[in-house]
């Protein structure tokens, strides 16, 4: 089984600061490092690293050579990612000493795939693979229809969640991999509690498979009568950025792996929490080895 991601790339610029600026508001940041990051590059290394056979469909800019070599050095294939003459994607992020987050995104050649490029790619894959795409290119409702018309399985991170999702062909997807609030704003249904949004996700989408990922609750997951859920580990938190990609990419490898739902789920779940415990995003994600290690000593919180 063969993963296409049509996915971002992103320069990370990560501030480290002791609260998130408030309106009004100048503070010092305490560190600030250079991260590879995009939700769709972080997903990509995540396959890789757990050992998929992916292919990432993007653009970077003149600047974003590190971005390349970041997915070369991981092991996903590059036969279609494209340089423009333009900066690449770049992010501003706030962490703060707890691990929590915030992301300022520009898009920056992430939002130049045309529709001629989407259907060159397309036209290597077909019935048996797999396509995954987040919310962080454009053109996300055109890869989603060519996708499923070439028979494509479809996977989709709706992520960063949009007013605009609404009006993708959202009928076409085969898996949901969101959270709590994009699960809800997905839904229509204006809960909070976690089992009423995937009740709501799953009568609103009946034939897809919803990977519900819930925090430190952990994760549900529900296919047709089939339900699922799993837990979290144990770990000291020190950056959150990467844990849902890391999550995405270790749960999809482990089904190209031939693992049933229950051990994708357990194993994603490892591979999140070990991306916690580190700094950055792209740097954060496991090996499929490092996770396998991990779990041997590993305590469900």
């Amino acid at each position: 089984m063969r993963i296409l991601n049509f996915g971002s790339l992103n320069i990370d610029k990560v501030y480290s600061v002791d609260h998130f600026v408030r309106a009004g508001e100048t503070i010092l940041c305490t560190d600030m490092n250079i991260f590879c990051g995009g939700k769709g590059l972080n997903q990509s290394v995540a396959l890789a690293r757990a050992g998929a056979e992916v292919y990432h469909a993007g653009a970077i800019g003149t600047d974003g050579e590190m971005l390349r070599e970041q997915l070369a050095a991981s092991g996903a294939h590059l036969d279609y990612l494209q340089t423009l003459d333009m900066p690449s994607g770049h992010t501003a992020l706030q962490v703060t000493p707890d691990g929590q987050n915030c992301i300022i995104v520009c898009a920056g050649s992430n939002a130049q795939l045309t529709e001629e490029y989407i259907d060159s790619v397309l036209a290597h894959f077909g019935a048996g693979d797999v396509m995954l795409v987040q919310n962080e290119v454009n053109n996300v409702p055109y890869i989603i229809r060519q996708a499923k018309a070439r028979g494509m399985t479809v996977a989709f991170n709706a992520s960063p969640i949009t007013a605009s999702i609404l009006s993708y062909p959202l009928e076409l997807v085969d898996y949901y991999l969101v959270n709590e609030t994009e699960g809800r704003t997905l839904s229509g249904c204006g809960a909070t509690d976690y089992e009423t949004i995937l009740a709501a996700l799953h009568e609103k989408f009946p034939a897809a498979a919803i990977v519900l990922t819930v925090g430190s609750d952990g994760v549900l997951y529900q296919c047709g009568e089939e339900r699922y859920s799993h837990g979290i580990y144990r770990v000291q938190a020190v950056d959150t950025t990467g844990a849902g990609d890391t999550f995405c990419g270790f749960f999809l490898a482990s089904l190209a792996r031939g693992l049933s739902v229950p051990q994708a789920l357990e194993k994603a779940s490892l591979a999140s929490a070990l991306a916690v415990s580190r700094a950055g995003a792209c740097d954060s994600i496991p090996t499929w080895a490092e996770m396998e290690a991990f779990a041997k000593t590993a305590q469900a919180k």
